[in-house]
């Protein structure tokens, strides 16, 4: 059994320290300086797209890092762990965005009605169904190696959900944003930013691994050109959370109290998706190394997409756009919780178990004996 302790690095740390540092920052200079932040705000790829060049730019500085560590090879694993895959995309699209479109009527429309008023009750509705409808995709891989789980089946879920985002993730929010409040989804330009914000960048990213894993080898690739990205896309979404507090300087000063109300509902759907999938994990007797990545893909978000998606379709000084940052503020504490239970219910799952069909292990016990037998 591995008993070193796993530590996220210092910047993923204190994520939440930083997008706190970042929402004092950008208030100051939504404040201290806002004919620039105004300035900033009017920059647009076309008049009245509501897509902000600065933002978008710094949007894609974060995304097309995240698509190149992704392996689409990785997908013929399936077939190892259907259960697994199966419950993890269950919870990811049946579930977490219906439950948070739920959840954010009660509160927003309904219990949190007199504090906030209809036309913003609205908007958080809709930033919070964002959200919910973007499943993790880059952090999941921290949060997985936190608790031991079997790195292969992480990275083919994580696959997975991005193959299903080119067609899901723009019907469910249309869906599901026109239905839970009075807000008109522009279709056109929700497909222009699944294009713009997934597509391309995963077309673009899969490109560059392929080529050059095959003219400048793996060893390369992993430890020069992603590691070049690293601190771009740090550098890229502090700019941006700055720019998105900026822009709502007016919005939060006049009203601190949203930023806490609008964290009830999306913390209670987050336990609520992750106890769900762990618990399936569990029923179907999958072990740990399985069940943990699958409760904590479902608990994560991919906030970098739903912040430019919220921007795209609402624009950056909107509820939903500040509903989607709040999503980034409590996303560590909230997902270093899961590990941590992951962590102490380790004993509630088999330690190894034999994969149906193929006499092999199952999850990490698989891939220490395979390391062992490399070794």
């Amino acid at each position: 059994m591995n008993t070193t302790t796993k530590r996220l690095d210092f910047f993923e740390r204190y994520l939440s320290l930083w997008v706190a540092l970042c929402m004092i920052c950008g208030l100051a200079l939504g404040r201290g300086a806002p004919d620039a932040v105004d300035a900033l705000r009017r920059l647009e790829f076309g008049s009245g797209s509501q897509v902000n060049i600065p933002v978008a730019v710094l949007i894609w500085l974060m995304i097309y890092p995240m698509m190149l560590k992704i392996d689409f090879g990785s997908i013929l694993d399936v077939r190892k762990q259907p259960a697994g895959l199966a419950i993890t995309l269950f919870v990811n699209w049946l579930v977490k965005p219906f439950s948070m479109a739920l959840l954010a009527t009660v509160f927003f429309k309904h219990l949190f009605a007199p504090l906030l008023g209809a036309d913003v009750a609205d908007q958080y509705v809709a930033g919070a169904i964002i959200l919910a409808a973007a499943p993790c995709t880059a952090m999941v891989f921290v949060w997985s190696y936190l608790t031991d789980g079997d790195p292969a089946y992480t990275l083919v879920q994580v696959a997975l959900n991005d193959l299903i985002m080119l067609v899901a993730f723009a019907p469910i929010v249309a869906l599901l944003v026109s239905g839970a409040s009075n807000l008109v989804v522009p279709l056109g330009v929700l497909v222009a930013s699944v294009i713009a914000f997934i597509v391309v960048p995963l077309a673009m990213g899969s490109a560059s691994r392929t080529f050059l894993i095959r003219t400048r080898g793996k060893h390369w690739f992993e430890q020069r050109y992603l590691a070049f990205f690293k601190p771009v896309t740090v550098a890229a979404l502090l700019a941006t959370l700055i720019l998105i507090f900026a822009f709502q300087a007016d919005n939060l000063l006049g009203k601190p109290l949203h930023v806490v109300l609008i964290a009830v509902p999306i913390l209670l759907q987050v336990y609520f998706n992750s106890a769900l999938a762990y618990y399936l994990m569990k029923l179907f007797r999958l072990p740990h190394s399985i069940a943990a990545p699958g409760a904590l893909i479902g608990a994560s978000n991919f906030f970098e997409l739903a912040v430019a998606t919220a921007i795209a379709l609402f624009g950056p000084g909107s509820g939903a756009a500040l509903a989607t940052v709040v999503g980034v503020l409590v996303e560590v504490p909230v997902m270093l919780s899961v590990c941590t239970f992951c962590n102490s219910t380790r004993h509630w799952f088999p330690e190894a178990q034999l994969t149906p069909g193929t006499g092999t292990l199952a999850g990490s016990d698989a891939l220490r004996t395979e390391e062992a037998d490399a070794g």
